[in-house]
């Protein structure tokens, strides 16, 4: 073949071609291989275990003597492995609005604040026209597959038949062959919309191929490096994608028509919408701990301090958290979807500080009435004067830390015998007492607010145990010292 393709000028393939149109090619001898011996086992275990592995076959011939390379058996393994026949299908035909078919499609992850959250697309596709419904969530829950349906029924103005469904866990909980339990969420949104669910055979994804061609169109079409600002972004692109670029695309039925023009003739075939859509709010049960809020969704929201040790329901939407105490709303905030975020509102807070507050100063009253009983009568009369208790109480209590209960008892009632009812008339009363004592100024100290420093106890013990450190065997301390001076001398 070589030699007449050099002759002739042109490429050894056509010599090869024409001399095999007239008949004359020979088949060129095949050289024996190391395998032909194992032929006979390797073909008859295949036959009775098709889906044995190579690297298992290679091991059993080994034991009967292979000595060949494992590359070479494998090649000759895969051309003797028996391959199923491929399965033909029948392309399936529906009518204008009697189905359409839903699914999730992941598209990666989205970071907020802390928190890694799941972007899924909700697709639903008209079985009949091709029209696509595009909407992105944070996660995959079943709240997000409620509201995908009634936006997209909304956004058709109608709902088919039948819907298609893959046996995710969002429509269907459990099923034995063709016994199925559906969700009862799923099976309150038919009522509602007038559908039946329908979820394909297990492993036959080809059933509802439409929407995973659709996903893969919106992968391509759409998603693909595009840019956003947040979610609301990305959806609002969305809708305009389906609206324009999807609707303006060649209708797979007649390439004459779009599917914008297919889909103005199915629209009239849908089911129309009721009068209200369906709640699509997440309601779930909490309990307030000691701490006045509530853990939703990774992020805690405030409620009033009243609350606390008690059992709320939360009603979550996609924007707003609100928590009811039975039918009464007892807080309302913008949902969060970071990760370990105080949500607070400011009156909770406040309410809470001023709770606190109020105990503090009860708790300062009670113990400076039970140690000095007229303080009583001069904060009724200070209260009558529009003082501030809060103050006034922090007053007397640190003189009753310097000076004592049985001082501040007669301070306070000198005072209020001259009505001077003030703890700063009571202050003056208990520095002339100790001017007229003689006893030295009180000196304050400024005390760091670590509690191990402040709750220190001193206990007061005899001096004279000092005087034991300057005697020298027997011998005071002065004759100690007249004695190193006559060292020195």
């Amino acid at each position: 073949m070589g030699t007449i393709a050099s002759q002739l000028g042109v490429h050894h393939a056509a010599v090869e071609r024409v001399i095999a149109q007239q008949g004359r090619l020979r088949a060129s001898a095949v050289r024996p291989s190391i395998v032909d011996p194992y032929l006979p086992f390797i073909e008859e275990t295949l036959r009775r275990f098709p889906k044995l592995r190579a690297s298992r076959l290679y091991d059993m011939c080994v034991a009967r003597g292979y000595t060949g390379a494992e590359s070479h058996f494998r090649h000759r393994v895969r051309a003797l492995r028996p391959r199923p026949a491929a399965e033909a299908y029948l392309r399936l035909s529906t009518l204008p609005g009697e189905e359409a078919q839903v699914d999730w499609g992941h598209f990666g992850r989205l970071s907020i604040g802390r928190a890694s959250r799941e972007l899924m697309a909700f697709v639903m596709v008209l079985s009949w026209s091709r029209a696509i419904f595009l909407r992105f969530f944070l996660g995959a829950k079943l709240a997000s597959f409620l509201r995908g349906h009634v936006a997209a029924f909304e956004a058709f103005g109608g709902s088919p038949r039948v819907l298609l469904y893959d046996n995710l866990k969002s429509a269907v909980l459990e099923r034995v062959g063709d016994a199925i339990r559906f969700h009862p969420s799923i099976l309150q949104l038919a009522a509602h919309y007038r559908f039946e669910p329908r979820p394909v055979a297990v492993a036959r994804g080809n059933e509802k191929g439409r929407v995973e061609r659709a996903i893969s169109f919106v992968r391509d079409s759409f998603f693909g490096a595009r840019r956003w600002k947040d979610l609301d972004d990305l959806n609002r692109q969305a809708q305009e994608w389906c609206l324009g670029r999807a609707a303006d695309r060649r209708w797979i039925e007649d390439k004459s028509r779009t599917v914008r023009e297919a889909f103005a003739e199915e629209r009239d075939k849908l089911v129309p919408l009721p009068g209200e859509a369906l709640a699509t709010d997440e309601v779930v049960a909490v309990g307030v701990e000691k701490t006045p809020y509530v853990r939703f969704d990774l992020n805690d929201y405030s409620v009033p301090h009243a609350l606390v040790r008690r059992t709320l329901t939360v009603v979550a939407s996609e924007t707003r958290v609100r928590i009811l105490d039975g039918l009464i709303e007892v807080a309302n905030h913008e949902r969060s979807y970071a990760k370990g975020e105080q949500v607070e509102d400011g009156s909770h807070v406040e309410a809470l500080v001023l709770e606190k507050r109020r105990a503090k100063r009860g708790r300062g009253m009670h113990r400076l009435t039970h140690a000095a009983p007229t303080v009583q009568k001069l904060l009724e009369e200070l209260a009558r004067r529009g003082e501030n208790l809060g103050s006034v109480v922090n007053r007397f209590l640190e003189l009753l830390r310097v000076y004592g209960a049985e001082r501040l008892e007669r301070a306070c009632r000198e005072a209020l015998a001259r009505g001077a009812p003030h703890p700063r008339s009571v202050r003056l009363v208990l520095e002339r007492e100790r001017i007229e004592e003689g006893r030295a100024p009180i000196v304050p100290v400024d005390l760091p607010d670590d509690p191990k420093v402040r709750g220190i106890t001193v206990r007061p013990h005899e001096l004279a145990s000092y005087d034991a450190l300057t005697q020298v065997d027997g011998e005071t301390g002065d004759e100690e010292e007249v004695a190193g001076e006559d060292r020195e001398q």
